[in-house]
């Protein structure tokens, strides 16, 4: 029976095992709801330029701080309106998947593009809180973990069913989270490198 595979790729298209369409749905829900608080907050503070978002904990956390510089606005409009969209096919994806609704592997080929663009643009506002704006906002890390997985899990779809017929990319999937927990490690020591001077002053 296809619903007892891990993964089966038909004529109609592409089953994501459980754990990976359970993970598509919630990383859509978080990322969808981290994008739509920030709207919100971002709403506030146009309405009311004295207005403290909810986020601003202190002066490195602090996503007030962030939403009125340029990088906020890359597109010329607020950044979370573009992960609203994006978040939202996420998060339809996710319930098709669970569904077991068969999907055309073009169309996970670009939902992988899509993310990994995604997480491009992550990394280079990353890049931008740490060492240009030097702040850090509390939604948008949520947003940065999400993506950062959900390249994994998406690309781990694809590459399931000839994962036997690939010796790199069965080893490179064998060690998919190893080596997401190196990277979220070197995004952590990189903030903590970055803010040690405020960190120190809380120890």
């Amino acid at each position: 029976m296809v619903a007892a595979q891990p993964v089966s790729e038909t004529a109609d298209g592409l089953w994501a095992p459980a754990r990976s369409a359970w993970w598509v749905l919630i990383a859509g829900a978080v990322g969808l709801l981290a994008s739509l608080t920030l709207t919100v907050e971002k709403i506030e503070l146009l309405r009311n330029p004295s207005y403290v978002p909810s986020c601003n904990i202190n002066p490195i956390v602090s996503c007030g701080s962030v939403m009125v510089t340029p990088q906020a606005s890359l597109f010329g409009f607020p950044n979370p309106l573009a992960g609203i969209a994006a978040f939202t096919v996420v998060l339809v994806t996710g319930v098709l998947a669970v569904a077991k609704v068969p999907l055309p592997r073009w169309y996970w080929v670009g939902l992988a593009a899509g993310v990994l663009l995604g997480t491009v643009f992550v990394h280079w506002l990353i890049y931008q809180s740490l060492y240009r704006i030097g702040a850090l906002c509390p939604y948008c890390m949520v947003v940065w973990a999400v993506t950062i997985t959900l390249l994994v899990v998406v690309v781990s779809v694809l590459v399931r069913p000839v994962i036997e017929d690939r010796t790199v990319v069965r080893l490179l999937f064998g060690w998919r989270w190893s080596i997401v927990t190196f990277w979220f490690t070197a995004v952590f020591l990189l903030i903590m490198a970055r803010f040690w001077n405020y960190w120190s002053t809380l120890i």
